[in-house]
């Protein structure tokens, strides 16, 4: 029997979504401090008062709806898709009145393409945004990558079992150690310490570059938030093409593929167990991919002689191979390049990488490496024991940490999502054709927009319909939530309905 939600399940959900609300007006003191450091006065204006209007419903469900009952798995996921929901209007506020954007669903649509590290934008005049716009735009990015997690175990202090429902509500299924706090702080010294060896880096490299000594560090700060949290923002229109500089692109490289390794492979490197990085059966997975994607997208352009001799080609593929393997968004030519210049063929092999993505757990998105490994493994046994004795007992195992039992379950969840994923890139498609765009490029902007790569080949603009504005939202949210916290919300909206 379908139950209707209670006044308790409102207020739970009203009163949790109200302390990670208040956590991420907290976030806004950065930009805000920016602000106040160059002296922007209108954008100081802009986050004062969106960080009032977070720190207001705070308050108000705090006062009217204040429980101390438990998530539970109901609940914890309404509120992610809650949060999510309030953080992104919020978030938008800034954005929409600082002039840099036409309305304010080009606002909203910015801030969840930050919030869910894709990286598509639809800013404008992007080279003359004021300082504390582009720490709002990257801290956005190198905040999602991390995710609601963050938030909700940081201001869910008592409540620790339901914080493990918001944990999982936002896709994640691993914890780092048995502790779910502790993960999150764990998350956070990984996090930090890329940021803060990329930063130190690519500002030696901007200094070297003859950069003034703030732009240098700013630059450096901004460019490692998004290669590290995998979102593809860039402070400048020209995104990383602007640096015009191998040692800059090597180093971004590197982030972009530490974003997108699973938090527990790091954590497991960390203390010492090196050979993760060859038994991994994810991370081996991940390899064989980039491995197979880079190959097609090299022959791809081998086609077309707008990019010279071999070694040229040899980094444009694998700067933007690996740029859409982890679900990044950089590039290093302008969009309507990719259009016109690298052919079906290479283009296509960009969109398989995308929509594999890099590895769970980890700041990237799409289907995800585990999931495709785990697919082949289920084939496999499934092989097996079509060939096994009838009474025989197959099984077959996977090293991830340590080694698993590929369970039926898994492999039934593993084509699920990937099934929901592969519909939601064709439905993408096939609004961008109804609009008139090419198939492949419709392809590859709906696969860009729900994988939360960021890549574009030019359809995504200002001049973009409203509607495909609102649609590529929606993909950008159902794939970064990996469609299980929006199943139930659509399981709430029918216990409404039709709930006793």
């Amino acid at each position: 029997m379908l139950l209707r939600p209670s006044k308790k399940d409102y207020a739970a959900i009203l009163h949790y979504s109200g302390q990670i609300v208040a956590g991420f007006g907290i976030t806004m003191l950065l930009p805000l401090a920016t602000a106040f450091a160059y002296r922007e006065w209108n954008m100081a204006s802009a986050f004062a008062l969106a960080m009032s209007t977070c720190f207001l419903f705070w308050l108000v469900t705090d006062r009217f709806f204040y429980t101390k009952r438990e998530l539970t798995w109901f609940t914890g996921m309404l509120v992610v898709t809650l949060s999510w929901a309030l953080a992104v209007t919020f978030g938008a506020i800034p954005f929409r009145l600082s002039g840099f954007y036409a309305s304010f669903v080009d606002a909203t649509f910015d801030v969840m393409s930050g919030f869910t590290t894709t990286g598509l934008t639809l800013i404008q005049d992007l080279d003359h945004a004021p300082y504390s716009l582009h720490m709002w735009r990257q801290g956005l990015q190198f905040l999602g990558g991390q995710g609601i997690i963050v938030l909700a175990l940081t201001f869910l202090v008592r409540s620790l079992r339901g914080a493990v429902k918001v944990y999982v509500g936002e896709a994640r299924e691993e914890k780092l150690v048995p502790s779910v706090r502790s993960t999150a702080v764990a998350i956070w010294v990984v996090s930090l310490t890329y940021l803060a060896l990329g930063t130190i880096v690519l500002m030696i490299i901007n200094l070297w570059s003859r950069m003034a000594l703030d732009r240098a560090f700013l630059h450096a700060l901004w460019i490692s938030m998004t290669a590290w949290g995998t979102g593809g923002y860039a402070p400048s229109s020209l995104s990383t093409a602007y640096y015009h500089n191998v040692a800059a692109e090597f180093v971004i490289v590197c982030l972009m593929i530490l974003g997108a390794i699973n938090f527990v492979i790091h954590q497991a490197v960390w203390y010492g167990q090196r050979r993760e990085l060859i038994q991994n059966f994810e991370l081996r997975t991940f390899s064989a991919v980039v491995l197979f994607t880079f190959t097609l997208t090299y022959l791809g352009l081998g086609r077309s002689d707008a990019f010279g001799s071999l070694a040229s080609r040899f980094r444009m593929a694998l700067f933007h191979l690996i740029s859409a393997q982890t679900d990044t968004g950089f590039m290093s030519i302008p969009s309507f390049a990719l259009k016109h210049y690298w052919g079906d063929f290479a283009t296509m092999a960009l969109i398989i990488a995308m929509s594999i993505g890099g590895l769970a757990c980890s700041t990237a998105g799409g289907i995800k490496a585990m999931r495709v490994g785990l697919a082949i493994k289920g084939i496999v046994l499934e092989v097996r024991k079509i060939m096994s004795p009838e009474r025989g007992v197959v099984y077959e195992y996977y090293h991830h940490v340590r080694q698993h039992i590929l369970k039926d379950n898994q492999v039934k969840m593993v084509g699920l999502i990937a099934l929901a994923y592969v519909s939601t890139y064709l439905s993408g498609a096939l609004v961008g054709l109804v609009y008139g765009f090419p198939l492949v490029d419709s392809l590859f902007e709906s696969v860009s927009a729900t994988a939360n790569v960021g890549l574009t080949i030019g359809i995504t603009s200002p001049a973009l319909p409203v509607f495909m504005k609102m649609f590529y939202i929606l993909q950008m949210w159902v794939g970064r939530l990996e469609f299980t916290a929006v199943f139930v919300l659509a399981g709430f909206l029918v216990a409404l309905a039709r709930g006793r």
